[in-house]
């Protein structure tokens, strides 16, 4: 897993599709789908997701709304996605392009379509994801592999780190800095953690349950559904 995406489609079918698709691709992990452009906006700048697929709308008012959106993205986004276009014909790829994509695909997205895009996105987008973080405290300086990190949790302004050996390391920042800083693949599933979703063995929703590793059992809320879901989705691959 080394490249994170959303979709952007208020057609819960073909956005199934798309889903289903990327199921081809295991180095490809789902952080949203967002049905509409104010929700777009927030999964953008909360995820990072490095590759946006999108579906121009029909209509000329959202396309227009869709268009003015994405390129404002580029005034305050410091780091901005891959976009791609999907349309049902060629007339607004010019547009498109004006407005910050990177490519734009006519017609229904079939395998070998997405195929090539995810190999002209991967020449582009080199990877360099954070693989340990260092945790300083006074004159101490703790380095965390990333990959061992099975859950954060608050306290207070300070993060409890729990490592996959047991061991915990004390930060001196709040969960809130490592949600905006850590990997797409560490999300926030409660008001007081954040998880490695590597380490996600099993979610129960009746029981707003989130087990790690089998044997470590933390509750996760409503208010981040959608990021459980997005783990959901990665499981299911």
């Amino acid at each position: 897993m080394r490249f994170s995406f959303l979709i952007i489609d208020d057609n819960a079918s073909n956005a199934k599709k798309t889903l289903e698709l990327f199921e081809n691709f295991p180095n490809y992990f789902c952080a949203g789908v967002a049905k509409d452009n104010e929700m777009a906006i927030n999964q953008i700048i909360k995820l990072k997701p490095q590759l946006v697929i999108v579906q121009i709308p029909a209509k000329a008012e959202e396309r227009t709304v869709l268009f003015k959106t994405i390129a404002e993205l580029f005034q305050y986004v410091e780091s901005l996605p891959y976009f791609v276009a999907l349309a049902e014909s060629s007339n607004y790829a010019f547009e498109a392009i004006q407005s910050g994509f990177s490519d734009y695909i006519v017609e229904s997205l079939q395998l070998h379509d997405l195929g090539k895009l995810l190999f002209k996105f991967e020449k582009k987008t080199p990877v360099h994801l954070a693989t340990s973080i260092c945790i300083k405290s006074y004159s101490d300086y703790h380095f965390v592999a990333l990959q061992n990190v099975t859950y954060l949790k608050a306290d207070n302004n300070t993060t409890d780190i729990q490592m996959d050996n047991g061991k915990t390391v004390n930060a001196y920042k709040t969960l809130k800095h490592f949600e905006s800083t850590l990997p797409f693949y560490f999300l926030r599933i409660h008001k007081s953690y954040i998880v490695n979703i590597n380490h996600v063995s099993r979610i129960h929703f009746s029981k707003s349950k989130c087990y790690l590793n089998y044997n470590e059992i933390l509750p996760f809320s409503l208010t981040y559904k959608d990021n459980v879901d997005s783990i959901i989705r990665k499981i299911n691959i």
